[in-house]
């Protein structure tokens, strides 16, 4: 079924602000997926298509949901993608980078000199094998979202405090550290900000959840006009958390991007206000 970091990102940010993404697919890639895409009103100048397959990915998880096993991974026109951006996307003030080679995501930001707000995702096997590579990718970033794990990987230290210190000294003066069910936390100049994650009564597909927590961080961000003059606005950043959360927890619900398909803004919204009464004192 349809998925992808890219994917999720463009539909769950759509929510907030205009989506334009660059990425790559097969000549296997339905046009009913293409016209879910763009019913949201995102930009797909960016998308190219190649000769062959699209990237796949099959895995299974654990029993209560928190951990997963890679089964299969087919990079197919993947391996060979180098993006490239539309003149149009060049301007934006706005650049998240999904889960890729730090290589690529290196590229991207450098086609992007004047973003004023970049971050972006990375995982254990980019920071095991392609840790220099990655260190120079991500000093040029305003913001990192990883897990604990990852966290703890990358700084080599078990307290995530102490490891959240020695990841914002590598570059991202922003870190999200997201933690599953058990929520994320937020730590910036201005301190430590966590939030619980939402207690869902089923939890029929994790997968695309860190993507969305990302896209609801981000477009939260885009869509109260942020710009360098107050880039670090705690406010800001902590509601942007909250609204990750919300976006998190409905990808959740139905397999692949399913909710998506059916979510209005109402629902997140009024989603974002239980997390307010449920941790207000």
């Amino acid at each position: 079924m349809l998925g992808g970091a890219c994917t999720y990102i463009a539909l769950a940010a759509s929510y907030f602000t205009t989506v334009k993404i660059v990425g790559v697919v097969g000549d296997d890639f339905a046009p009913q997926d293409t016209d879910l895409l763009a019913s949201r009103g995102i930009d797909l100048e960016g998308l190219e298509r190649a000769p062959g397959k699209t990237f796949f990915w099959k895995g299974k998880y654990s029993p209560d949901m928190n951990d997963r096993e890679t089964l299969q991974t087919d990079l197919n026109v993947f391996a060979d993608f180098q993006p490239k951006l539309p003149e149009s996307y060049k301007k934006e003030p706005f650049l998240l980078l999904g889960n890729i080679v730090p290589a690529l995501q290196r590229d991207v930001r450098q086609q992007m000199p004047n973003a004023q707000f970049v971050g972006g995702d990375t995982m254990n096997y980019w920071i095991s094998d392609f840790r220099e590579e990655l260190l120079k990718t991500i000093a040029g970033w305003h913001c990192l979202i990883i897990n604990d794990g990852e966290a703890r990987m990358l700084s080599g230290e078990n307290n995530l405090r102490k490891a959240a210190a020695k990841i914002m000294a590598m570059g991202p003066k922003i870190l999200v550290i997201k933690r599953g069910e058990y929520g994320a936390m937020l730590f910036d100049a201005h301190g430590i900000f966590m939030a619980p994650g939402y207690l869902l009564e089923q939890v029929f597909d994790p997968t695309g959840a860190g993507d969305s927590f990302a896209a609801g961080f981000f477009g939260s961000i885009a869509s109260d006009g942020l710009d360098a003059r107050h880039e670090y606005d705690p406010r800001v950043l902590r509601r942007a958390v909250i609204y990750g959360s919300v976006m998190g927890s409905f990808c959740c619900e139905m397999f692949g991007v399913d909710r998506f398909r059916t979510l209005t803004r109402e629902e997140i919204d009024n989603r974002f206000s239980e997390f307010k009464a449920f941790t207000h004192f």
